[in-house]
């Protein structure tokens, strides 16, 4: 992939800086390395990038506990559907096309919004 290098360092110097786009990821932990790699795309080519900060399928006492996983797992999704509001546009990771249940919540939530959403595979039809 090839990426542009922004002129942000020269637009932050000038009094009329303009804020970059604000892009937040969307796509299933399981692909935690290709969000990671994602956001340094995103990061490289001028972006700020909001991004999920919990991995849920690795462990952790944080949500060793059902029950406290349960309740974290909820808290954030809402937490995500915030840094959603607060995107320009969403990129949905999503390696071999796959966009599991809740990353399609994502896509419409951003959907109802207006958002600007990107894909970084093809999408199979009916996805």
């Amino acid at each position: 992939m090839h990426v542009r290098l922004p002129r942000v360092l020269n637009a932050a110097r000038s009094q009329d800086a303009v804020r970059p786009p604000v892009v937040v990821l969307c796509g299933s932990t399981r692909f935690w390395d290709a969000l990671a790699e994602a956001n340094l795309y995103e990061t490289a080519a001028g972006r700020i990038v909001l991004a999920p900060g919990c991995d849920m399928k690795v462990a952790h006492p944080l949500w060793e506990e059902p029950g406290r996983a349960a309740r974290l797992k909820d808290m954030l999704d809402a937490l995500h559907r915030q840094k959603i509001n607060l995107a320009d546009q969403v990129l949905v990771v999503n390696p071999g096309g796959y966009i599991g249940e809740s990353t399609r919540n994502e896509i419409a939530y951003a959907r109802s919004l207006g958002k600007l959403i990107r894909y970084t595979h093809p999408v199979p039809d009916g996805a």
